[in-house]
C-alpha cells in the first residue's frame, strides 16, 4: 500500500524513499555531505506547514532551524501561496523587454518599509547576490576599491561575498579573493576608523548570525554611521538574516535608529516559498553608481513576477500579523528560557544571547553540539549550528511560533543538555572567542 505522503515522490515505503534519496545525494549531489547526514540520522523531509516539518515516516518536527532565517512566516503561508498561484495564471517570469508591474509594486513597498530615505532597489535571487550588487554599487559610487568587513562575518560564498566574509576555512581554497578586503573586530568602533581610510564601504551584519549570534553594544551602529560619514565610506547593512522582523524590529539596524546607505535582504523576503533577494540604496548613492549605465548590473531571473508577488505578500503579512511585535515577545521568552538552562548547566552551556527570534546558545565545547542537536532531533525539534562558530547552536523559529511551541523547544533543549552532561561529563573547555 503506497503511503499518500510518499506517492508523489515515487516511493512505496519510508525505507525505500530514504535509500533512494541517500543514493541520489551520494552519486549526484554531494557525496561527503551525504555521509555526514546519514551518520547524524538526518531524516527525509516530505511535507511542511506552519512551524512543522514531517519526515518520510510521518514523524512531525518543530522547526527551530527555520531554514536559517527563511521561514519567517512559517512554511507555506496561505497568503503567499495564494499570491503565487494567482500570479502563475498571468505571467511567471519577466520577458525583460517590457515594464514589470509586480517589480514596480514590490520595489515601492520595500521603500515604504525601509529605514529613512532608502528608495531604489535591485531585485535578485539570493542574499549573496544582493551583497555582490552592493559591493559593486559601493565601488562605482565612491571610485574606491577597499571593502571593510568584520571578523566572523558571513555574507555569502560567491567570490565577492566570500572576500568580505570572516572565516578562513571557507576562503583558503579560492584565493586570491578580491583585493583590498580588510576585516576588523566586530562591535569595536575604535578599530574601525583606521580601516575606513580610502574605503568604498563598510559591510556589516547588525547582529552577526553565522558568527555565533553576536549582538554588538547599543550605540555601535550609530558610531558606524558617524565614522562612515566622516570618511566618505558607504555603510552597507547586511540584513539578509536579521531583516523583516527577525530580531523584534522591522530591520535590526532600527535598534540604533540608523539609516545605512545600502541595505541587503533575502531569506525572509521570500515568504518561504520563492527565492528572492534585493538591495536597496539611497537615491543619491544609486545614481552616482548606476545613473549613467542602466544595464551595468542586471539579473535574468531577478525581479520576476512570481518572486515579487511572493515578496509583496510576505511584506503585507509581516505587518498584518504583527510579526515584529510577536518576534519581540516570543524572543524574550525564548532567550529567558535558554539563559535559565545555561544557569543550570554551566559546565555545558557558556552563554545564551540574541535579539528577537534569533537566539544563540554557546556551548563550552563544540563536542556537546554533536550530541545535543541529534538528541533534539529525536525529540522532534530541529536546530542547527551557526556556520562560522560550531560551538553555538542557533534557535531561529518562524515568527509565527506560539508560546507553547517555544516552551516545547526549550524543554527539548533542556533535556538534551542534561543528557549531554550525564553522558559526556566535562569536556575540555575551549578558549573563549
Amino acid at each position: 500500500m503506497i503511503d499518500e505522503r510518499l506517492s508523489p515522490y515515487g516511493a512505496e515505503s519510508p525505507q525505500a524513499l530514504t535509500a533512494q534519496v541517500y543514493d541520489d545525494y551520494k552519486q549526484f549531489v554531494n557525496p561527503p555531505l551525504a555521509r555526514v547526514m546519514k551518520l547524524s540520522g538526518s531524516p527525509v523531509e516530505v511535507r511542511a506547514e506552519g512551524c512543522t516539518i514531517w519526515d518520510q515516516s510521518g514523524k512531525a518536527y518543530l522547526d527551530f532551524a527555520g531554514g536559517y532565517g527563511v521561514f519567517t512566516l512559517g512554511h507555506r503561508h496561505p497568503r503567499v501561496l495564494d499570491a503565487v498561484r494567482e500570479q502563475l495564471d498571468r505571467i511567471a517570469l519577466s520577458g525583460k523587454t517590457m515594464f514589470n508591474v509586480m517589480l514596480g509594486r514590490a520595489a515601492r513597498r520595500l521603500a515604504e518599509l525601509s529605514p529613512g530615505d532608502l528608495q531604489i532597489s535591485f531585485w535578485c535571487n539570493s542574499g549573496t547576490e544582493a551583497i555582490e550588487g552592493a559591493i559593486k554599487l559601493a565601488r562605482a559610487a565612491t571610485g574606491r576599491a577597499k571593502i571593510v568587513s568584520t571578523i566572523d562575518a558571513y555574507h555569502g560564498k560567491t567570490l565577492g561575498a566570500l572576500s568580505v566574509s570572516g572565516r578562513e576555512p571557507f576562503q583558503s581554497k579560492f584565493r586570491p579573493l578580491l583585493a583590498d578586503s580588510v576585516v576588523v573586530p566586530y562591535g569595536d568602533a575604535g578599530a574601525l576608523l583606521p580601516a575606513l581610510n580610502d574605503a568604498a564601504a563598510f559591510v556589516i551584519e547588525p547582529i552577526q548570525a553565522e558568527g555565533g549570534v553576536n549582538v554588538p553594544p547599543a550605540g555601535y551602529l550609530s558610531a558606524v554611521r558617524e565614522l562612515c560619514d566622516r570618511t566618505g565610506a558607504l555603510f552597507i547593512a547586511d540584513e539578509v538574516q536579521t531583516g523583516l522582523g527577525r530580531c523584534g524590529y522591522r530591520f535590526a539596524c532600527d535598534r540604533d535608529g540608523v539609516v545605512p546607505d545600502v541595505l541587503t535582504l533575502a531569506k525572509g523576503l521570500s515568504g518561504g516559498v520563492i527565492p528572492v533577494g534585493a538591495f536597496i540604496a539611497r537615491p543619491a548613492v544609486w545614481l552616482r553608481a548606476f545613473g549613467d549605465a542602466p544595464l551595468v548590473h542586471t539579473s535574468t531571473f531577478g525581479g520576476s513576477e512570481i518572486a515579487c508577488a511572493a515578496a509583496l505578500a510576505a511584506m503585507d503579512v509581516m505587518d498584518a500579523e504583527r510579526l515584529v511585535e510577536r518576534a519581540r515577545e516570543r524572543g524574550e521568552e525564548l532567550l529567558a528560557g535558554a539563559r535559565a538552562i545555561a544557569a543550570d548547566y554551566p559546565v555545558v552551556v557558556r552563554e545564551a544571547r540574541g535579539l528577537g527570534l534569533l537566539v544563540g546558545v554557546e556551548l563550552t565545547h563544540e563536542g556537546y553540539g554533536g550530541f545535543i542537536i541529534p538528541e533534539m532531533l529525536k525529540a522532534g525539534v530541529t536546530v542547527a549550528w551557526t556556520l562560522n562558530q560550531q560551538r553555538v547552536i542557533r534557535l531561529e523559529p518562524p515568527l509565527i511560533v506560539s508560546a507553547a511551541e517555544v516552551a516545547r523547544a526549550l524543554a527539548a533543549l533542556r533535556d538534551a543538555v542534561a543528557a549531554a552532561y550525564d553522558k559526556l561529563g566535562t569536556l575540555p573547555a575551549q578558549a573563549a572567542r
